[in-house]
C-alpha cells in the first residue's frame, strides 16, 4: 500500500480518536454495534473507513458537524490512491468510462508506456487480451467485451480536431507477448498506421537507446492538471502541481530518446518481422 495513502489513513484515524475524546473504544463500539477491533483499526489506520462509518462515528461522538470534514478527508485519499481492488469492484467498463471523461476534458495529452501498447492505440483483439489478463490477476468481474467496446469508442477522440496526443513507448512494450502472435502483428500494423495522423505524435524509444533515467511505470498527463500512474496495486491520480511537474519532467526526459516518423516506422517493421518469424 502506498506510503502516502497509509499516512493519510493514519491521519484520519488520529482525527477519529480526537472526536472519541474520553470515551473508551469499547463503549463507542457498543453504541455503534461494531466489534471493538473495528474501532481500533479505524483509529490506527489499519482499516479504511466508509462514508457511512464516518457519519456514524461523528453522530455517536456528538460531533455531527464533523461529518463533512471526515468524508472530505476520505475522498482525498480515494482521489489520489484508487486501489484496483475497489476500482474494479464493478468491472473494467466503469473504469474506462471514468477515464473517458478525463480524455474529453483535456486538449493536450501525453503518455509514457514501457510494458504494453497504450490503450488509446490498442486494437480490439489486443485490448481483449489485456483486459482478460488483468481480470485474471485482480479476480475482478469479467466484463471484458463491455470494456473493449468502451476503450475502442474512446479512440474516436484521436480523429477529432482540438486535441493532440503525444505518446512515447519503450520498444520492450512492442515485444511483450500479452496476446497471440497474430494479434501482436495486427497491433503493430495499427501503430504504423497512426504515424502521420494530425492529432498523434508517436515516438518509440529503442531498446538500445541511451536514456537519462530508467524507464518506469506507464502514465498519462492530462494537460498540466493531472497525472494518472498505474501500479500493480492501484491507480494513482495526482493533481498537485509538484507531482504533475515531476511526471512532465520524466516524460520530457524519456521523449528525447524516442524515434519518430520514418525511423519509428522502420523500428516497427523490424519488430513486425520478428513477430512473424516466431509465429
Amino acid at each position: 500500500m502506498s506510503t502516502d495513502f497509509q499516512q493519510g489513513r493514519e491521519a484520519l484515524g488520529r482525527r477519529l480518536r480526537e472526536l472519541r475524546g474520553q470515551r473508551t473504544q469499547r463503549g463507542l463500539a457498543e453504541q455503534l454495534g461494531w466489534p471493538q477491533a473495528k474501532v481500533s483499526k479505524l483509529e490506527t489506520g489499519r482499516q479504511t473507513a466508509t462514508p457511512e462509518d464516518l457519519k456514524a462515528w461523528a453522530m455517536a461522538t456528538g460531533h455531527a458537524a464533523a461529518t463533512e470534514e471526515l468524508v472530505a478527508r476520505l475522498q482525498g485519499l480515494e482521489t489520489h490512491i484508487r486501489s484496483w481492488r475497489r476500482h474494479l469492484r464493478a468491472g473494467h467498463r466503469p473504469v474506462q468510462d471514468v477515464l473517458t471523461i478525463e480524455y474529453e476534458r483535456s486538449t493536450v495529452l501525453r503518455a509514457w508506456e514501457s510494458a504494453m501498447v497504450v490503450g488509446m492505440l490498442q486494437t480490439p483483439d489486443y485490448a481483449r487480451a489485456v483486459f482478460t489478463r488483468y481480470a485474471d490477476l485482480h479476480k475482478s468481474p469479467r466484463d471484458i467485451e463491455d470494456a473493449v467496446r468502451a476503450r475502442v469508442r474512446r479512440q474516436e477522440l484521436l480523429y477529432r480536431p482540438g486535441r493532440s496526443f503525444h505518446i512515447v513507448m519503450w520498444e520492450a512494450a512492442l515485444h511483450a507477448a500479452v496476446a497471440p502472435r497474430e494479434v501482436l502483428a495486427a497491433q503493430l500494423d495499427r501503430l504504423a498506421s497512426v504515424i502521420g495522423l494530425d492529432t498523434v505524435r508517436l515516438g518509440i524509444v529503442p531498446l538500445g537507446a541511451s536514456v537519462a533515467i530508467p524507464p518506469g511505470p506507464g502514465f498519462w498527463l492530462y494537460d498540466d492538471r493531472l497525472a494518472i500512474v498505474e501500479d500493480w496495486h492501484a491507480e494513482l491520480w495526482l493533481d498537485d502541481a509538484d507531482s504533475v511537474t515531476l511526471y512532465r519532467r520524466v516524460w520530457d526526459t524519456l521523449e528525447k530518446s524516442a524515434l519518430y516518423g520514418t525511423p519509428a516506422r522502420r523500428l516497427l517493421a523490424r519488430v513486425r518481422a520478428h513477430v512473424a518469424d516466431l509465429a
